[in-house]
Parts: C-alpha cells; sequence; structure tokens
C-alpha cells in the first residue's frame, strides 16, 4: 500500500500541473515572442526540485544499504566464519561505495545548479 502522504504529494502535483496549462496559454500570448535572456520558468525550478529530493532520496537509501553490506560483511566473516564469502560481499561493497560517492557527487552539483535556477531573476 502506498504512503497516503505520497497520494497527497501526487495529487497537489496533479492540480498545479492542471493550473499552469490553464494559464500557459494566457502568459504566452502576452510574454514577447523572443528575448535573448529569458528568466527560467517556475516549473523547471519546481521540477529541478522535485528531481533533487528524489535523489536526496536515493542518497539515503544508498547510505543505509551501505551501512547494511558493512553488517553483513562482518556477521559472515566473524560470527558465521564463511570466509569464501567475504570476498564476493566486498566486492559488492566496493560497487556500492563507488555509486555512493558519484551519486553524493550528482547530488551537490544538482542542488548547486537548483540554488543557481531560486536566484535567477525572474
Amino acid at each position: 500500500m502506498s504512503d497516503p502522504r505520497n497520494d497527497a504529494h501526487d495529487r497537489k502535483v496533479t492540480q498545479q500541473k492542471k493550473h499552469q496549462a490553464a494559464e500557459t496559454p494566457k502568459v504566452a500570448a502576452a510574454a514577447p515572442a523572443s528575448s535573448a535572456a529569458e528568466p527560467v520558468p517556475p516549473t523547471t525550478l519546481d521540477g529541478a526540485l522535485v528531481v533533487l529530493a528524489k535523489l536526496k532520496e536515493l542518497e539515503f537509501h544508498s547510505r543505509a544499504a551501505l551501512e547494511r553490506l558493512a553488517e553483513l560483511t562482518l556477521t559472515v566473516d566473524d560470527e558465521l566464519k564463511q570466509k569464501e564469502m567475504v570476498a564476493p560481499l566486498g566486492d559488492v561493497y566496493a560497487a556500492q561505495s563507488t555509486f555512493q560517492t558519484r551519486l553524493t557527487a550528482l547530488l551537490e552539483a544538482y542542488k548547486a545548479e537548483c540554488d543557481r535556477l531560486q536566484t535567477a531573476p525572474s
């Protein structure tokens, strides 16, 4: 079953999109046809913030997976004494660690882009 907060958020986003779609023709008719330095439309910022939130959630789960892999490695090695399984677990841990590092770098870069979009003149 899905989280009620997610359902409420989805409904809100759907309503906002319908509202923005209804306003779009009016804005387009009133705006000049060409502009060299067009301001970033709010929908771009809103969409970027949604992506940023999803990246943060993904990073959180990735970090949790990394911690669980470390715990499993200790369990397999120390408690279960399954030395032959330590290397494969170590490989998975290394892959998850690389993913975590790259995801964190992407998250920081994307956050900087969202900050830039928020401070862009409108």
